[in-house]
């Protein structure tokens, strides 16, 4: 496939925070691909990294195996889908598998399991795919908001009106999630497609950056240094850090420097016209 990395710049930090003992959360990223992948871990000691490091890494090597196959542009044949949705969802599900099998045959993995949140930017739009609570971003024209919604207990309680949002913003239950990756043999990632604009910046990230600083000042941050990713990674850490840092905190920064249309190949207008 066509080489993104003269469209698309990322950068990535990942933080162990202030008050845990080791870094749970791991994250990958590929400009020239498209691809970034962010995982949270959780489970008993040390368990978290193995179970994030198991998606983060199989997920990015099955993602880039499967580019070299078939454009994720192209649709499916039967769901008329770009060949995107399949990727992502296959991969996440040997992910999960592979996570879920560690679990049950060494004990000192027993209950492990990750959130995860996966990007996949190609033809001027993105695939998002996330299970659990960390989440997706996007800043467009200083519009700042979350393209993911929370797998949640939290998030199930503020849509059936139990609670207001600055009850949940108080809340000793943010982390409670009702999916996640490795948990059980079966998983169904929600997946999601957006429109991309040059300009654009996205951010992935753990609930440890979102639980430490409020939207507003996240957005602040991203329309401060808009063309500086490292500098805007590191000051988002910094100041999950300074407020507390009570959990490991990661981001990824993706900004949209400009049009990346797919080129339609012999091959890839049939493949459309099949899927019709």
């Amino acid at each position: 496939m066509k080489s993104l990395a003269h469209s698309i710049e990322m950068h990535g930090m990942t933080d162990a925070g202030m008050v845990r003992g080791h870094n749970e959360d791991a994250i990958s990223f590929d400009a020239a691909r498209g691809m970034a992948i962010l995982a949270d871990g959780m489970g008993g000691y040390n368990a978290g990294e193995v179970a994030s490091g198991i998606a983060t890494t199989l997920l990015a090597q099955g993602i880039a195996a499967a580019l070299e196959v078939v454009p994720p542009h192209v649709p499916e044949a039967m769901s008329g889908k770009p060949a995107a949705h399949r990727i992502l969802r296959l991969e996440i599900e040997k992910a999960n598998l592979a996570i879920f099998q560690t679990a049950q045959s060494q004990p000192q993995c027993a209950g492990m399991g990750t959130t995860l949140v996966a990007a996949l930017f190609y033809d001027n739009r993105v695939t998002v795919a996330h299970v659990g609570d960390s989440r997706l971003y996007r800043m467009r024209d200083g519009e700042f908001k979350s393209l993911t919604r929370d797998h949640s207990l939290l998030q199930e309680q503020l849509d059936n009106g139990l609670i207001t949002e600055e009850e949940a913003r108080r809340s000793q239950n943010k982390n409670l999630v009702t999916r996640a990756v490795g948990i059980d043999p079966q998983l169904d990632p929600e997946l999601n497609d957006f429109d991309v604009k040059s300009g654009d910046i996205y951010l992935l990230c753990s609930d440890g950056l979102n639980d430490m600083i409020d939207d507003p000042d996240i957005a602040l941050v991203l329309s401060t240094l808009p063309n500086n990713l490292p500098l805007a990674a590191e000051q988002l850490v910094q100041m999950a850090n300074d407020n507390g840092g009570r959990d490991n905190v990661s981001v990824i920064l993706i900004r949209i420097n400009r049009s990346f249309a797919a080129e339609r190949s012999l091959r890839s207008r049939l493949f459309g016209w099949l899927a019709r």
